[in-house]
């Protein structure tokens, strides 16, 4: 359930909306998520996710989900549809229908007629390379296109012509008559419409010319009277194109644009264009891999909304910069599963233990809490045979000092049920430990032994109680902590995909209480002592177990640090 108090607080947008709200500017807020339909959303889009909609929520205004679909040659369905599930997935609704830019393509069409009309707006022959080097650098200002000055009546006949597919693509553009001497390179003369013959997919083969991001982006939010247009700060410098075109057109209403600092993950990549690189290229499954950054990745990770949500609160929003260790993330998805997952045992690499004394009839069962907070999960019954497996880390021939886990002649309580005394240890031809022989105190079932103490307590499973399960032991993609910006000996970047760690999967068999076989994917849990693990979207089925590690019980790569 969402709460008012699950989203950043004290940032300066909110003092904004306060101050609007509290003047009378706006009686009510609409905000808007406004993603392109060329790929997955990803950590950065959860937190604008998580602004856009959760000021909604704590301001009772409306948050729009639209898409700004100006690209059909990048864009698909798949993408739309992977959209607004992740958006329901973190636990947000929309007002009203999803909305499209492309809904609005008549519309912007006919400010676009208006501009030339008024004489903004005029059609351009210069080829892209023609049109770069006219537009000048950063210390000089571009100069004027010779097409510029071309009449208001043969601008209008041209760009007729041009939405009627009368010339070749690439072959003409419309573009905004700003300044070519300005200081901000976005208002020398922006292109505002280009001709594209590619099926869109929400408008199919209607339109052969589309608007520009920017043009259309302004229009779009002055059409939906959005209030506050929240946007991330590599968007400053484009601000007074916004402001100039919706000062420009007659649309309904006047918004103003907001930016904020984008979120930059360490260990990760959030570039669309180079997460469908790793997809593309095979280094990952696919865009729902449990090691990227997408939401649906993470979900199939295991993360949790909740977790995401805590997230993106901690990180907050302001306009410096947003450099955040994985370990924020993974720490607030664990500080979530910690009260919402139950517990079970699973043995990951396992050790054969004989219980030599082992006697059916006097072994007794114990009843065990799912969570020891949690009632309202329940319990079972855990059950030991002649058989059981415990982790190979858990015996050592020779300990460590402080070490508290089974040792030759020393004893350690199996978690739930007895206290066992380590009697022998068998090997094989080549030195290695395959198998502890032991036995069971069984005076020991809820109780401290008599006149000792046990200090080392473990998880175990009985093989004849167990389920065989496949484990996927997940870590960090990336073995830099930023691997698309590390530069070679000649200056230049390297490849990202240079640092991609080839540890970052590890796929197991292990053993894990039976209740296993009967869990539906999703479900997840904490193994104890090791770990949370969720069952997977895709391949788990019941009776044929398979998890994903989603995060540890610690943080392991700080410590490596």
């Amino acid at each position: 359930m969402l709460n008012k108090d699950q989203f950043a607080d004290n940032h300066f947008i909110r003092t904004i909306i306060e101050e609007d709200l509290e003047s009378g500017r706006y009686s009510a807020i609409q905000t808007r998520f406004p993603p392109e339909p060329n790929g997955y959303l990803h950590i950065g889009h959860a937190k604008s996710i998580c602004l856009n909609f959760g000021l909604a929520y704590v301001y009772d205004g409306k948050c729009n989900l639209r898409f700004d679909d100006t690209n059909p040659e990048k864009e698909n369905q798949e993408y739309v549809d992977s959209i607004k599930e992740d958006v329901k997935w973190l636990g947000f609704e929309w007002s009203g229908e999803p909305r499209y830019a492309s809904d609005y393509f008549d519309q912007l069409f006919d400010y676009a007629v208006d501009l030339i009309k008024a004489g903004k707006a005029y059609v351009d022959d210069l080829t892209p390379e023609e049109m770069r080097e006219y537009r000048g650098t950063l210390t000089e200002p571009g100069k004027n296109s010779p097409y510029r000055e071309r009449s208001i009546e043969e601008n209008l006949d041209l760009f007729y012509k041009m939405r009627d597919g009368e010339f070749p693509d690439g072959s003409k553009t419309l573009r905004l008559k700003i300044d070519m001497a300005s200081g901000n390179i976005n208002l020398r003369d922006p292109v505002i419409y280009r001709i594209r013959r590619a099926h869109h997919h929400n408008t199919g083969d209607k339109w052969c010319i589309y608007p520009m991001y920017d043009y259309t982006h302004a229009i779009s939010d002055a059409i939906e009277n959005i209030t506050h247009s929240l946007c991330t700060l590599e968007f400053e410098a484009h601000r007074p194109l916004y402001d100039w075109v919706v000062e420009n057109v007659a649309a309904p209403s006047k918004p103003h644009q907001y930016e904020f600092s984008r979120l930059e993950l360490l260990y990760s990549i959030t570039s669309k264009r180079k997460l469908n690189q790793l997809v593309s290229d095979g280094h990952v499954s696919g865009w729902d891999d449990p090691r990227m950054p997408t939401i649906s990745g993470m979900r199939r990770r295991g993360y949790t909304p909740e977790g995401l949500r805590l997230f993106a609160k901690r990180v907050g929003i302001s306009k410096s910069e947003n450099i955040v260790d994985m370990s924020v993330l993974e720490g607030a998805v664990r500080e979530d599963l910690e009260t919402a997952a139950p517990r079970l045992m699973a043995v990951l690499n396992p050790l054969k233990v004989t219980l030599t004394n082992f006697d059916e009839a006097r072994t007794e069962s114990r009843f065990a809490p799912y969570h020891p907070n949690r009632e309202d999960f329940g319990g079972r019954d855990v059950r030991i045979g002649q058989t059981v497996y415990i982790e190979q880390d858990d015996f050592a021939e020779i300990p460590p000092k402080g070490f508290k886990r089974l040792t030759l002649g020393g004893e350690v309580r199996l978690r739930h049920g007895y206290v066992i005394r380590c009697d022998e240890a068998v090997k094989n031809s080549d030195g290695q430990v395959v198998e502890l022989k032991c036995s069971i105190d069984y005076d020991t079932l809820g109780k401290n032994p008599e006149g000792r103490k046990v200090k080392g307590v473990i998880h175990w499973v009985a093989a004849e109680h167990a389920a065989p399960i496949t484990v996927r032991l997940y870590d960090r993609l990336f073995t830099e902590p930023r691997p698309d910006a590390v530069r070679g000996e000649d200056g230049e970047y390297l490849p990202f995909t240079d640092f991609l760690n080839p540890e970052s999967v590890k796929e197991i068999r292990a053993y894990a209480e039976d209740v296993v076989n009967t869990l539906p994917a999703e479900s997840r849990w904490q193994f104890e002592r090791t770990g949370y693990f969720v069952t997977d979207r895709k391949d788990h089925a019941e009776g044929k177990p398979v998890f994903n590690r989603t995060v540890s019980l610690k943080d392991t790569w700080q410590a490596k640090a």
